[in-house]
């Protein structure tokens, strides 16, 4: 099983290596196929790596529990470093969701990015960027996992600034770039600090050892890994690198919006819950920030006019919403949304991708009427939005309201929820069936500790007269405090009516009335649309696959009012719209519109409060450095020639010059004897 994760990973890296090496020979060898050698290099690995995944997920859902193995160890003198993996539920799930995307954003490329002279680059760093995911993913070790976070950083970089020529590409890498640095500077101190603490890297040894830890050390651990996940997961106030970066190619837009970079940061507070849970704080700081960011961005998306930024502030606030129910401790409903995300918000840059290629615009004001002459591309993308606004039964609806509830539930309770790490239904306690041999049969839960911080629920039967005992979940009690549960769920059901308001203008504008412009309206080539309408079919039915699990099914009270909600937001949204069409309905807004399109001035602040005084700094800085420090250094360069020059007199190479010299002094001392006589 290791092995297999292991070539999961390691199949698009040897993809990226190959296709910068050999891609531009390639492309001379293999000319009948689509996409030449690059095409070929890029598809057909992520495309092995997609079946291995679901061979991995396949055997994990038949038989539950984590799976690890140590590659390496490399022994640092301190805390060891285990260069290993870790399949499990959580690991298997999230690594078929990269896979599939990877593999559908490599495919749509070949069309996209056709007659690019760097497409070869392209692909190879889009085959890198997803080995680096995989890692972070399959990763059982802090500091393996940090290597594949930094890995894509630097991959986001390069493809967002894909087109470098262009100054706002070229711009918004950049920020990319440094802002999330930040968080990673702070991520990256977590790591150390937890390792310390805890005497290993092992994520799993991390995990159980965090209630036994300070809890100074753990909250303060806690908080630094939120700086990181604040910047990869582009939540407030590091969230303003992701609007700028739709600059790049729309299909990196939809790789690191659904399945890599940004799905990192939720996917590594999944993964380390055990020391959000001991650092009820930190889960309090989350919940706050989420809230933030949630609202906040839907106001923002509500406002924009280019699509892809539309599509950009829905990204945070859906991740926002998975770091909601993080918080209030519906882990499971946190990580179904995550998957049920990837499925639908590569959908909708992938059509938007189709419908910019066709438009030639990424402005909502060009579109209009385009129904007609894409039918594959509004199907798609109605399926896609309506997965976003949760509109029941699209995949969308069902993680959603599962994270509505848990808030719910737990803003009734002061605060209080139970959230299940492992794989499974939510495990209520059960008294024991006695079995003829006098064993304890059933399922039956312990705790470890008063008040239960960490209980398991346990299947045990008995084969032949011996016990058999299974551990089925680990089940954590999460406290918040009961303002923050509040905040939080009120948080989230005005995110719900901000969604579908914005989804719904943007279907409208997109879809219906006149067409506003002089281009021919047709679906794009068939690898764009075929790929478009398959990633339709997860973006529609992924939900039903979490009605096996009781704390992911819909009930009655949450959802009726989730449906509401939504009706409310897209109702209003369709209301504006039908009294002229041919106008934006986000003119509704009034004078507070201009607030939301540029994102609450929150890149203006940044730029008062930080950008220009650092600008500042630096050319003071470059005035001393010229003015001091290469002053005294040229200085004393000067002076060292002129010093020279004088001392270089007496030895100019000339005999006349010497005799004189010596005759002059002859008669100097002679004159200086006759004198002192």
């Amino acid at each position: 099983m290791i092995w297999l994760a292991s070539l999961v990973a390691l199949l698009p890296f040897l993809a990226a290596f190959a296709g910068m090496l050999l891609g531009p020979s390639l492309t001379r060898a293999v000319r009948g196929l689509p996409g030449g050698g690059p095409g070929v290099i890029a598809c057909v690995p992520v495309g092995v790596s997609a079946v291995l995944s679901a061979i991995v997920a396949f055997v994990v859902w038949r038989d539950p529990g984590p799976r690890t193995g140590v590659l390496t160890l490399v022994d640092t003198g301190s805390v060891p470093i285990e260069v290993g993996l870790q399949v499990d539920g959580l690991s298997a799930a999230v690594a078929l969701m990269v896979c599939c995307v990877a593999l559908a954003v490599q495919v749509y490329s070949v069309a996209y990015m056709r007659g690019d002279r760097r497409y070869s680059s392209y692909a190879a760093f889009i085959s890198l960027f997803t080995s680096a995911m995989l890692l972070v993913v399959y990763s059982g070790d802090l500091l393996l996992l940090y290597v594949g976070w930094e890995v894509m950083g630097i991959c986001s970089y390069f493809l967002i600034g894909h087109h470098w020529e262009e100054r706002a590409t070229s711009r918004a890498a950049v920020k990319a770039f440094l802002v999330t640095r930040l968080g990673d500077a702070g991520f990256l101190i977590g790591v150390i600090v937890l390792g310390v603490g805890a005497g290993t890297f092992d994520i799993s040894a991390i995990a159980a050892s965090a209630p036994d830890l300070p809890a100074a050390t753990v909250t303060a651990a806690a908080l630094l890994l939120l700086a990181g996940v604040a910047g990869k997961s582009a939540q407030f106030p590091l969230h303003t690198w992701l609007p700028d970066a739709m600059a790049g190619p729309t299909p990196i837009s939809a790789l690191i919006h659904a399945a890599t970079m940004v799905a990192a940061g939720v996917y590594v507070i999944a993964r380390v819950y055990g020391v959000f849970v001991a650092a009820p704080d930190a889960l309090a700081v989350l919940g706050v920030i989420a809230v933030v960011s949630m609202v906040g961005a839907a106001c923002a998306a509500l406002a924009q006019d280019d699509l892809k930024r539309v599509l950009a502030y829905s990204t945070i606030s859906q991740l926002a919403v998975m770091a909601a129910g993080l918080a209030v401790g519906a882990k499971s409903a946190a990580v179904f949304h995550l998957l049920t995300h990837g499925a639908f918000k590569a959908l909708l840059f992938l059509a938007a991708g189709c419908v910019i290629v066709t438009a030639g615009s990424n402005m909502l004001r060009d579109y209009g009427g385009l129904r007609r002459g894409m039918p594959i591309t509004f199907g798609a993308m109605t399926v896609g939005l309506a997965a976003l606004a949760g509109v029941p039964p699209f995949s969308g609806w069902f993680s959603k309201d599962s994270v509505i509830e848990a808030a719910q539930h737990s803003a009734l309770h002061g605060g209080e929820s139970a959230a299940f790490s492992a794989p499974g239904a939510v495990m209520p306690p059960e008294v024991p069936a006695a079995s003829p041999t006098g064993f304890p049969s059933g399922l039956f839960q312990g705790c470890l500790t008063d008040p239960p911080i960490d209980c398991h629920a346990i299947q045990a039967t008995v084969t032949g007269g011996v016990l058999q005992a299974d551990l089925v979940a680990t089940a954590y009690t999460v406290d918040v405090p009961g303002g923050v549960a509040w905040l939080v769920y009120l948080g989230l059901l005005v995110t719900v009516v901000l969604t579908a308001a914005y989804a719904m203008r943007t279907w409208l504008m997109m879809f219906f009335g006149e067409t506003r412009g002089s281009y021919e309206v047709r679906d794009p080539s068939r690898f764009m649309s075929w790929t478009v309408a398959a990633l339709a079919v997860p973006a529609a039915i992924l939900g039903f696959f979490g009605l096996g699990a009781s704390e992911l099914r819909p009930h009655l009270g949450a959802s009726l009012l989730s449906v509401l909600l939504v009706a409310l937001g897209a109702g209003v949204a369709f209301l504006v719209w039908n009294r002229d069409p041919a106008l934006d309905p986000a003119r509704a807004l009034g004078p507070v519109r201009p607030v939301f399109a540029r994102g609450f001035f929150v890149d203006e602040l940044y730029a008062v409060a930080i950008v220009r005084p650092v600008k500042a700094l630096a050319r003071y800085v470059v005035a001393f450095d010229r003015a001091g420090v290469d002053a005294a250094v040229v200085g004393t360069g000067r002076g060292a020639r002129r010093l020279a020059e004088l001392s270089r007199l007496p030895q100019n190479g000339n005999p006349q010059t010497y005799l004189t010299g010596l005759l002059a002094g002859v008669v100097v001392i002679v004159a200086g004897v006759v004198l002192l006589l």
